[in-house]
Formats: structure tokens, C-alpha cells, sequence
């Protein structure tokens, strides 16, 4: 194979495969992304739309009513999409090195952490600095308590709480409530409470 018919190493990572991040053009995209980030996080918050511009020029896709309390960190922007009137608190870190994927009327407490890379268990490749993601869907309604960490390749379904502090290593279905490391699900919405 040619060096020419090799994907890029963004290809690679856009579709999940290892990568280097320390490649030149993703070098250069987390550049734009961190310099639009700090634009957003000094924004006045007696300016809204100028906030609002920043973020929307920053991430995939903004929904009509999102609030993002800044400060706000991610690793591109561009692989994140927000449905709309979703409220996502202080301290926010969304490692979008794969998609992610927030809902509509999705609540996020602070210091919330969306984690999408992973490292090899090799440790050749990770000394070699290979990395790759695997993407974090939180669907429509969902309320992440402050400080949650959703692993990489998460799916939380719609409805469902997760409380504060919990770490979410596997997927959570709809309408339920997940407490805990590892959050587990303790019940489901609509059944009484223990």
C-alpha cells in the first residue's frame, strides 16, 4: 500500500481506529478548538448572543435554547452535538474525540465529564502514543447529577437520572435511576421508591 491510499490519522480516528494524536492537522484542529474554548469560557455573560456565536461556531450542532455555563473544555468541538433546550452546568469536559451525542431537554450538573478516548492496554502502543474513542450517546431527558463520568462507548437511554458521582462504564437503558462506581441501576422511573 502507498503512503497515498494510508488514511490520515483524523480518518482513523473519525472511525475509531488507533491513532496519533500528535498528528499535524489534529494538532492543529484541538489548537482552533482551544482557542475558540477560551473565546467562550471569557465571553461577558451580559452578552449572550456573542456567547451563543462563539459556542455554535465551536461545536457540531447547538439546539435552539441550549445553556452551557462556561467553563467549558473539549478536545475538538466539532464531534459534538447538543439537542435543544438542554442545560449543561459549570465545568463541563467533553473529550469529543469520538461523537457525542446530547439529547434534547438533557440536564447536566456540574463538573460533568464525557469521556469518549481510550488508551491500549499494550503498553508498546501506549508508550508509542496510540490512542482511539469510541462515541457517548445521552439521550432525550436525561439528568446527570454533578461530577458523573460516562465512559467511552456509553449510551445513556432517555429519561433516566444518574446520581451525582456516579461513573458510568456500561450502557443504561431508559427510564431508569443509576447510582454509584459502577453506577448501576437501582430502579426504574415510575415504580416506588424503596
Amino acid at each position: 500500500m502507498s503512503d497515498n491510499a494510508r488514511p490520515s490519522q483524523k480518518e482513523a480516528m473519525l472511525s475509531g481506529r488507533l491513532y496519533l494524536a500528535d498528528d499535524p492537522e489534529l494538532t492543529a484542529e484541538a489548537l482552533h478548538a482551544a482557542v475558540l474554548s477560551e473565546r467562550y469560557n471569557a465571553a461577558s455573560a451580559a452578552d449572550p448572543e456573542a456567547r451563543r456565536a462563539v459556542l455554535a461556531e465551536l461545536l457540531g450542532e447547538v439546539g435552539e435554547g441550549v445553556e452551557v455555563r462556561p467553563p467549558l473544555r473539549v478536545d475538538y468541538g466539532y464531534q459534538t452535538t447538543i439537542g435543544p433546550r438542554t442545560f449543561i452546568n459549570f465545568g463541563a469536559v467533553l473529550l469529543d474525540v469520538a461523537r457525542i451525542t446530547i439529547g434534547a431537554d438533557v440536564q447536566l450538573g456540574p463538573n460533568v465529564q464525557l469521556l469518549t478516548p481510550t488508551h491500549p492496554i499494550d503498553p508498546e502502543q501506549r508508550r508509542a502514543k496510540w490512542e482511539a474513542a469510541e462515541p457517548i450517546t445521552i439521550g432525550d431527558n436525561v439528568w446527570l447529577g454533578g461530577g458523573v463520568i460516562v465512559c467511552p462507548g456509553v449510551t445513556i437511554g432517555e429519561n433516566t437520572v444518574v446520581g451525582a458521582g456516579a461513573v458510568v462504564t456500561k450502557d443504561l437503558p431508559a427510564n431508569v435511576v443509576a447510582v454509584g462506581n459502577p453506577a448501576r441501576v437501582i430502579r426504574t422511573i415510575g415504580e416506588p421508591e424503596a
